[in-house]
């Protein structure tokens, strides 16, 4: 039996009994992960932590349900949605009343054709036969919160079909296979242990167009505010289970004309051989459901699962893609013998993906150019690419060689749409990727097969591939970094609006060496890209005090460079 661990101290620092609003449960929750994780899971040290942790998380479920006020912060879906602190802002109550405001999207449609063309049905009747795919990541509350979504629309003469935890990827092509009307998936993607999030995708699958998440916005404040009473009369009749991994390969197979990945032939060659290792890292995310049953017809043997049991918390780790986080990936890799080595690390909800070799990390800034490179030249499947314009430009250089257009919107995936059936790959440098005749989402999945392909078919790894592609393009070394500034929003956009002397022809000072803008592209805070091919960009956050810094150099040392120019930018016009 389990020894008690005392937390009398931390306990009356965080709680205050019997009140949620100023109970600080994910700060007690997080120093009681600081505790745990250092034992492993064998020792009886680490069991009595988890049980207290188990406690405060009844207290967050008791919030979770019983909360009637307001989010702390008002309801606005951006990007990719909304996003909030779990019980705090993301509860049943706010989850009925957004999932309402979904709702009126359309039964309020028959006013304006945009709404009916964006939504992708024709009326209420339609919608409510197609109904909806209902999911969530592995964020503590899910299943709870999904459930009362379901109660709601099915309240409201809604199908639904139930796909519990899974990727956004697959909840996606579950969309698109099973022809529904929409999917929500409760998800803050990489967010940090105490957020949950409500992403919407109409029936396009892809993520919701502004004229959809602003009325979602203005529907889920103004309902609100009302603070009328949500009516449950749920219909279980009208739901079903979704295999939502199943949908996703049949998507895959389906559209291996377009995009030339096999899905069944990668998966025998990767059961044949006996000289490549795949190290996947789950961050404790809805892809450890998947994964096993991705790598089908024995190629699971080939397979090394890191951090795939279940742990709302992340051990206390930002669960995204980076750097530090690759380092288990890393290791595992560097101790195999074979000769040819995939490591990735995925987000929660499966919709962002990074590489490595073992040797050298690769990012989505050089994986998306090595995708339609691949695409291109070794599937021969010819046409254009996609990628925001805070990403590398590798890509253009490649577009360039092969006499192919690009296309290099704002950040944010949803500003693929235009040419989400035109552009064999669609990409952004917060690794997030999709294929052409795949779903419109970013998917890791989709970039780990594409990954499986070029080893196996290529017969070398994953950064020898890219040194074999710079012998056509030239190299680029992207990097990011942010600044805290005194002012934001408005105020912030007004200053840096400054930047506009910064025009074509200008030179400025990077390190030793004057440098001339060749071109300005202004369309999300400001790129300038030098004659040299290296450039610098700045913008501003959209929810914070922050500047963001994104530079491209022509050589690994000329980034340091290029990010002292952009802050002595930010300090002539009086930012810092």
């Amino acid at each position: 039996m389990n020894q008690p661990v005392d937390i009398s101290g931390l306990y009356q620092k965080y709680i205050i009994p019997d009140d949620h609003a100023k109970s600080d449960y994910f700060g007690l929750i997080k120093k009681l992960v600081e505790k745990r994780s250092g034992y492993s899971e064998e020792d009886e040290e680490y069991s009595a932590w988890q049980t207290e942790i188990d406690r405060i998380y009844e207290l967050v479920l008791d919030e979770l349900k019983n909360n009637q006020g307001n989010p702390t912060t008002p309801v606005k879906f951006g990007t990719s949605g909304w996003r909030g602190t779990i019980g705090k802002d993301v509860f049943r109550r706010s989850v009925l009343q957004v999932t309402e405001a979904i709702i009126q999207l359309y039964s309020k449609m028959s006013d304006s054709e945009e709404l009916r063309e964006a939504l992708g049905v024709k009326d209420l009747a339609e919608a409510r036969e197609r109904g909806g795919v209902v999911g969530h990541d592995n964020r503590f509350g899910g299943e709870v919160l999904t459930g009362c979504i379901t109660d709601l629309l099915t309240s409201n003469g809604f199908k639904v079909l139930y796909a519990g935890e899974a990727t956004t990827g697959t909840l996606s092509a579950a969309v698109l296979e099973s022809n529904t009307a929409f999917s929500i998936n409760l998800t803050p993607s990489h967010n940090p242990l105490q957020y949950s999030g409500f992403k919407y995708n109409a029936a396009d699958a892809g993520p919701a167009a502004p004229v959809l998440t602003n009325r979602i916005t203005a529907n889920a404040q103004r309902i609100m505010a009302e603070d009328k009473p949500i009516n449950l009369t749920p219909d279980p009749s009208l739901v079903k289970p979704c295999n939502a991994l199943n949908a996703w390969i049949s998507l895959v197979r389906k559209g291996r004309s377009a995009h030339g990945l096999d899905y069944d032939r990668i998966m025998d060659d990767l059961a044949k051989t006996d000289d490549v290792i795949v190290a996947v890292d789950c961050v404790h995310g809805a892809s450890r459901i998947h994964i096993r049953s991705l790598f089908q017809k024995g190629a699971d043997k080939r397979l090394l699962l890191i951090r795939a049991n279940e742990d709302p918390t992340f051990n206390g780790i930002a669960p995204e893609p980076s750097t530090a986080n690759m380092k288990n990936v890393t290791e595992t890799l560097k101790a195999r013998p074979e000769k040819f080595k995939i490591g990735v690390i995925i987000d929660p909800d499966g919709d962002r993906i990074r590489f490595t070799d073992g040797a050298n990390e690769i990012g989505m800034n050089h994986f998306g150019g090595m995708a339609y490179h691949f695409l291109h030249e070794i599937k021969k499947k010819k046409g254009m690419v996609a990628k925001t314009v805070a990403t590398s430009n590798f890509a253009n250089g490649l577009a360039a060689a092969f006499g192919e257009e690009i296309f290099e919107p704002k950040v944010g995936f949803k500003e693929f749409k235009p040419v989400i059936d035109r552009s064999l790959v669609c990409f952004e440098e917060s690794d997030g990727i999709t294929l052409i005749g795949h779903t419109p989402e970013k998917d890791a999945y989709i970039g780990l097969l594409a990954a499986l392909d070029m080893v196996l078919t290529l017969r070398m790894n994953l950064s020898d591939y890219r040194r074999e592609i710079e012998k056509v393009c030239g190299s680029y070394f992207p990097d990011r970094d942010a600044i805290k500034v005194t002012a934001q929003g408005e105020e912030l956009k007004k200053i840096l609006a400054s930047l506009d002397k910064y025009g074509p022809g200008t030179t400025i000072k990077a390190g030793d060496e004057e440098k001339t803008i060749a071109r300005v592209i202004d369309i999300d805070g400001r790129k300038m890209i030098l004659e040299d091919g290296s450039w610098l960009m700045i913008r501003p956050s959209g929810t914070e005090p922050k500047v963001r810094f994104y530079v491209e150099a022509r050589t690994e040392q000329g980034k340091d460079a290029l990010f002292a120019a952009a802050k002595d930018m930010l300090r002539e016009i009086g930012l810092l």
